[in-house]
C-alpha cells in the first residue's frame, strides 16, 4: 500500500522541465571541470569525458526546450513575456555551443593534443556554455518564484 501511494506522489510532482534543465546545467560545469583537468594533466580520459558530458547535455537541451514551452503553456497560459524569450534564446545558444564543440572534437580528435587556435576554440565553446547555463537557472528561478508569489500557477495576473 505504501509503494503504491508513494508512486502516485511522484506522478504528480514529477517534473519533467526541472529534471532536463538541471541535469543539463550540472553537467556543463562537470565538462569543464574535465576540460581543466586535460589542459593540466594531458589524460585522454578526462578529455574523452568532456565530449560524453557535453552529448548528454545535448540531448537534453531539446527534452528541457520543449517542456518548458509546455510548462509555459500550462502554468503561464502562454502569456508571452521577455523572460520567456530570453530562456528560449539561451536555450538555443546552449544548443548551438554543444553542437559546435562535438564537431570539433569528432571532426578533429586530436584537437587537445594539437593545440593552436582549435583548441583555444574548442575550450572557448566550453567557457561559453557557463555563463549560458547560469543565466538560465536565474530566470529559471525567477519564474519559480513568481509561481510561489501568486498561488497559484494558472493566475492569469502572472506576468512572468
Amino acid at each position: 500500500m505504501a509503494r503504491s501511494s508513494l508512486f502516485q506522489e511522484m506522478k504528480k510532482t514529477f517534473l519533467l522541465h526541472a529534471i532536463a534543465a538541471h541535469f543539463s546545467s550540472g553537467l556543463v560545469p562537470a565538462a569543464l571541470l574535465y576540460l581543466l583537468l586535460t589542459i593540466q594533466t594531458g589524460n585522454v580520459f578526462f578529455e574523452r569525458t568532456i565530449s560524453h558530458l557535453i552529448l548528454v547535455t545535448l540531448f537534453a537541451v531539446p527534452v528541457s526546450i520543449f517542456s518548458g514551452v509546455n510548462d509555459w503553456r500550462t502554468k503561464f497560459r502562454g502569456a508571452m513575456a521577455p523572460i520567456f524569450m530570453k530562456k528560449l534564446m539561451l536555450s538555443g545558444l546552449l544548443f548551438f555551443l554543444c553542437l559546435a564543440s562535438l564537431a570539433i572534437r569528432f571532426i578533429h580528435p586530436d584537437v587537445m593534443a594539437e593545440g593552436g587556435l582549435l583548441l583555444g576554440a574548442y575550450a572557448g565553446l566550453h567557457l561559453a556554455m557557463l555563463p549560458v547555463v547560469i543565466l538560465l537557472g536565474h530566470y529559471g528561478r525567477k519564474l519559480s518564484s513568481q509561481l510561489c508569489q501568486t498561488g497559484r500557477p494558472e493566475s492569469p495576473l502572472n506576468p512572468y
